[in-house]
């Protein structure tokens, strides 16, 4: 019996799309329902490489043979999903469900931010866009699409940002090395704080009356042009959400 038919059967089934990690774990199982069986137990040790590659295989298989449906992996999980071209039938069939209201262009920009110079502290976002990003950087949090990811190594360990699997999701993208092409977004230079400054190794920090930090600087010019350009193709790919509650400042 092939594994990827064996994996075929398993998503055709699934009530939800499932990791590799997850279809490991249903293998490494099976052998518990099917005493005796030699493929079962064969396959029980099946690993994780071995089960990408099956995959893969499957879905090529599927995109050959233009069917209805293909197999998709989202956010590291696989599952089996109809053509788009069928959406018309497929709503009649069970139902339009309704969509939140789609990002808001700062939305988008300061998302597009994060995802491209993730982990980044809200002071970094602020110079790339050049304004306040309380309200938007509110709303992408309660939306689930960013989360915190830790304290960043510098003067006053300000919290950084990055991109949730629901992220993934709302743009249909296997992993964030399928987000489009963001150079632009990339080379803009933002100014770091200095590192945490010590008397000598292994001692306490100097206290702050002793720093001698440099004076903050503007960013010389808004970039807004990059913003727009970079935010753009991941736009146009984006599920809906609810647009941010507080204006812009």
């Amino acid at each position: 019996m092939e594994l990827k038919l064996i994996l075929e059967a398993i998503l055709f089934s699934a009530q939800k799309p499932l990791t590799v990690k997850e279809l490991r774990e249903v293998f490494g199982n099976a052998p518990s329902h099917a005493e005796g069986d030699e493929t079962v137990r064969a396959l029980k040790k099946v690993k994780e490489a071995e089960l990408s590659a099956a995959l893969a295989e499957l879905a090529r298989d599927h995109e050959a043979a233009r069917r209805t449906y293909r197999l998709a992996c989202v956010a590291d999980a696989w599952q089996f999903v109809t053509e788009p071209e069928y959406a018309p039938w497929l709503k009649a069939l069970v139902g339009h469900r309704v969509r939140p209201p789609r990002l808001s262009p700062p939305g988008i920009e300061t998302l597009t931010i994060i995802a491209y110079r993730q982990p980044i502290t809200r002071a970094e976002i602020e110079q790339v866009r050049g304004v306040n990003v309380d309200g938007v950087m509110q709303t992408l949090l309660e939306r689930g699409l960013i989360e915190q990811k830790g304290r960043a190594e510098v003067v006053g360990r300000p919290m950084t940002y990055g991109t949730t699997p629901l992220f993934l999701e709302y743009f249909g993208l296997r992993s964030l090395d399928d987000l489009p092409a963001g150079d632009e977004l990339r080379r803009i230079v933002v100014q770091k704080p200095e590192a945490l400054v010590t008397a000598e190794p292994g001692l306490v920090t100097v206290p702050p009356e002793q720093l001698n930090l440099p004076t903050d600087e503007p960013v010389a010019e808004a970039k807004a042009e990059a913003d727009a350009e970079a935010a753009a193709p991941l736009a146009a790919q984006g599920e809906a959400i609810e647009p941010e509650r507080e204006p812009e400042q």
